[in-house]
């Protein structure tokens, strides 16, 4: 760290090999997991732990590594005796499983140590954890590996300053088996320019948006791409557009360029709406070969965007830009929420209505929710209308005292849910989507594990699945109408049956 050097694999003198588990907690069943997608293709998980292949780069060199992500493998007996220390990440949405993890490391004889989101925001509810490696590992790992290397680690490494990515080392890919997964990852920038009051994301990373220069971004695309990686990668940042101009002038430039003479390599991110103004960034972006964005829509009330603070989305025919970005190539994925306190009861048929005209077909509805650090939490707290702890997830749970009455807002989400991902709905919302969206940069081909998708769909979904008529029907109707996007249908449907897997066990 010192002088800006960058953090690299580090020695440690007269220190015998130290043995670590670097353990990712099991995800409970929740829409972003696509457990039930995942079948379709013979995969494990969506993503893998990005978070923790990246400390697993900044460890000791000589220090012997595994990586147990609970969600593709199992923590065995032989595992915790091989280890010495065990290192814990996880998010909010993991907190049961990591509570697991966490005593049976312990029962085994094993130093913890946890980091990540969940453990920053509530490292008072895990006892047994040895020491806390809180905040962004760039800036605590150091001192405690220099503290553990002299005998003397504190329980605690907090930090309130923000690091230069910069520093951040390629992640230690080898540390995971890629075959299991859907998708890799990448990042290119912390923090958001917005301050919206539910969001941790400021509360954890801070409103400038700190990036990575274009010649990190590039060997981390090559390491992934020398070892055999054709697939999707997944950009993490919370808004990948919070520095338009570097993107313009930087990066996009140097991905439109690392991409020729490859496999077309299809990317997708998550960002603001304010991406619909920037016609140029759009194209650039699918030039580049973003085919899908994730943005926070949140609601179609002015109210209740005044009230989250929700500035970016104001003022504005939301629908318009949806379909805009759609135009350009840029499937929106959207985030929406109920239980503001500006809502009415018309709010439920506003957002379903809302969804379908959009055509957003991946629509994940949650709750409104307080997550600790948030102006939301602090205000809440001062009006004694907290109730816990926040699931982190699209349940249909909240952990605030909400101003509409509880039963009316459950069954306001519950009717919301129902309604967009019923088969005749969800499948009617994908042709929407498929009327207007412009066929990707890179086209999936008909490989071997696309085949076996639809084959498996076929059988699955069009013979013994209750929407066995609506996906027929789509497919029909995109073979004819709109055939390059056969594939793109059939992933959807896969998908579809997924949400109404997820959504019954809401509902339940």
């Amino acid at each position: 760290m010192e002088n800006g050097t960058r953090i690299t694999n580090r020695t440690l003198p007269n220190e015998s090999t130290v043995k670590v588990l670097l353990i990712y907690p099991k995800f409970p069943d929740t829409f972003w997991s696509y457990k039930y997608a995942l079948k379709f293709i013979r995969k494990k998980a969506a993503l893998p732990p990005l978070g923790l292949v990246t400390v697993g780069a900044m460890l000791p060199e000589q220090w012997s590594k595994r990586l147990i992500d609970l969600n593709v493998t199992r923590l065995t007996e032989k595992d915790l005796a091989w280890a010495d220390y065990a290192i814990v990440s996880a998010m909010v949405v993991q907190r049961t499983s990591s509570q697991e993890v966490i005593s049976t490391c312990k029962k085994a004889g094993l130093k913890v140590i946890a980091g990540g989101p969940l453990f920053t925001s509530e490292y008072s509810q895990f006892e047994e954890v040895d020491h806390f490696v809180l905040n962004e590992a760039e800036l605590t790992l150091p001192p405690f590996l220099s503290d553990l290397e002299q005998g003397c680690a504190r329980r605690f490494y907090q930090t309130s300053e923000l690091p230069d990515m910069e520093k951040t080392p390629p992640p230690l890919w080898g540390l995971i088996d890629m075959k299991r997964y859907a998708s890799m990852s990448i990042q290119f920038s912390r923090g958001c320019p917005f301050n919206c009051e539910f969001c941790n994301v400021t509360a954890l990373f801070g409103h400038r948006s700190r990036i990575k220069k274009v010649e990190q971004i590039i060997e981390e695309l090559d390491i992934l791409y020398d070892l055999g990686w054709r697939g999707q990668v997944f950009f993490v940042d919370d808004n990948f557009i919070g520095n338009k101009k570097y993107l313009k002038t930087q990066l996009l430039p140097a991905l439109i360029e690392w991409q020729k003479g490859k496999k077309g390599i299809p990317f997708n991110t998550e960002a603001s709406i304010n991406l619909a103004d920037d016609e140029p960034l759009m194209e650039m972006m699918f030039e580049a070969g973003f085919d899908a964005v994730f943005i926070g829509i949140e609601t179609p009330d002015e109210k209740g965007l005044m009230e989250c603070n929700k500035k970016q989305n104001k003022n504005r025919d939301m629908v318009d830009s949806v379909k805009c970005i759609q135009r350009t190539g840029l499937e929106v994925q959207g985030g929406f929420i109920v239980g503001f306190d500006s809502d009415t009861p018309s709010i439920f048929q506003r957002q379903i209505d809302f969804i379908q005209k959009s055509g957003i077909v991946t629509a994940m509805v949650g709750l409104l929710q307080a997550p600790p650090g948030t102006r939301l939490y602090e205000r809440l707290k001062k009006e004694g209308r907290l109730l816990g702890q926040m699931s982190g997830d699209t349940d249909g749970t909240t952990n605030i005292i909400t101003q509409m009455d509880l039963q009316a807002l459950h069954e306001g989400y519950r009717n919301i849910i129902r309604y967009i991902y019923s088969p005749r709905h969800y499948y009617q919302r994908v042709k929407v989507f498929l009327r207007e969206y412009k066929a990707p940069r890179f086209e999936a081909s008909m490989d071997f594990q696309r085949f076996m998708a639809f084959f498996r769909s076929g059988i699955r979904l069009g013979i013994f699945g209750k929407e066995r008529f609506q996906y027929w029907r789509l497919l029909l109707w995109t073979l004819f109408r709109r055939p390059a996007f056969l594939s793109l249908a059939v992933t959807f449907a896969i998908h579809g049956h997924h949400f109404r897997k997820i959504c019954k066990l809401y509902l339940s």
